[in-house]
């Protein structure tokens, strides 16, 4: 067994799609395809449905789906603690990983248009909350960039590590313009808010499960607010994922609207709801620990700051 093979199928669960999938992962589709049929000749069972379009994981696969995930970040997370010490120079972050594609990059060339220079390192998205402040608190990481919101407590020692808030987003429920609920074709704008009104309707519901950010900070929302039915169709601790199968039109999804505003602008999602009231308001902070650990680091700390004088987040 290969890890590419897992890598292949967590794709393909996300992207619902041999072709797409094979894209993503830089092969062709033959190539991909039969990676994924080595992989299930090595647990002996059939992970994809392929009658269904877009491609469905079975029972079998919906089961292993999780297993994989885990086995990607412990072989990953295994491969960085026993490397040599990072590069020296680098600035290492541990970010959540749609942080990574929509904040970081613009964030960075701002710092370095006010005057910095730095060089850095991501270490990737580990999936949980836990999972990803460990990077920081065991000295993996010299800042951690995260989504923070009052409901979703971080269990750090304030008086070890230091915080800023350097940016806004929103979390939003969207849906693509049609979507298949209980086998009728109907339409995705305000589909949240019929299914409050009539308790009959289940929507289809794109999860994060339980352990990520996202998922906790969903699971008190959903705890306060009125009650709807819903079947998960699909779970992904990454948004990025997720949306992919909110546009192929597989539920509702509550998306960072830093992420999905293209798709917004552009039509291919629309809001779920009219009530604002689903919507929840998010900080972008960036943690470190309040000791110094050198000069880059400090400097960076010490400019974000500045950046945040001059053009409030």
């Amino acid at each position: 067994m290969e890890i590419k093979w897992l890598e292949d199928f967590v794709t393909l669960a996300d992207t619902s799609s041999f072709s797409r999938a094979a894209e993503l992962r830089n092969v062709t589709q033959p190539a991909f395809s039969r990676r994924i049929k080595q992989l299930e000749g090595w647990l002996g069972a059939t992970l994809i449905s392929r009658a269904a379009m877009p491609a469905e994981l079975t029972p079998a696969g919906r089961n292993f789906l999780p297993v994989a995930q885990e086995t990607i970040r412990s072989c990953y997370a295994a491969r960085e603690a026993l490397r040599p010490s990072h590069e020296p120079g680098l600035i290492r972050f541990a970010a959540l990983h749609t942080l990574t594609v929509t904040f970081f990059p613009q964030w960075l060339r701002a710092l370095e248009k006010a005057g910095g220079a730095f060089n850095t390192s991501l270490i990737p998205d580990r999936g949980g909350i836990e999972a990803n402040l460990d990077a920081l608190v065991g000295d993996e990481a010299d800042f951690f960039l995260t989504y923070a919101h009052p409901e979703v407590p971080f269990h750090l020692d304030r008086g070890k590590f230091a915080w800023l808030t350097v940016a806004h987003d929103r979390l939003i429920p969207l849906v693509a313009p049609n979507v298949i609920v209980s086998g009728n074709s109907q339409a995705g704008r305000n589909l949240l808010d019929r299914a409050v009104e009539q308790q009959r309707l289940a929507i289809p519901y794109l999860s994060y499960g339980f352990n990520s950010f996202f998922g906790v900070a969903l699971s008190r929302l959903l705890l306060r607010r009125p009650p709807f039915r819903r079947r998960t169709t699909h779970e992904n601790t990454i948004s990025a994922g997720l949306m992919n199968m909110a546009l192929a039109g597989a539920g509702v999804c509550w998306l960072p609207e830093s992420l999905a505003r293209d798709e917004m602008e552009s039509g291919r999602l629309v809001p779920a709801s009219k009530d604002e009231g689903w919507n929840l308001d998010l900080e972008i902070r960036l943690y470190r620990h309040a000791a110094s650990r050198n000069r880059k680091v400090d400097e960076l700390w010490r400019m974000s700051r500045q950046l945040l004088e001059r053009e409030p987040a």
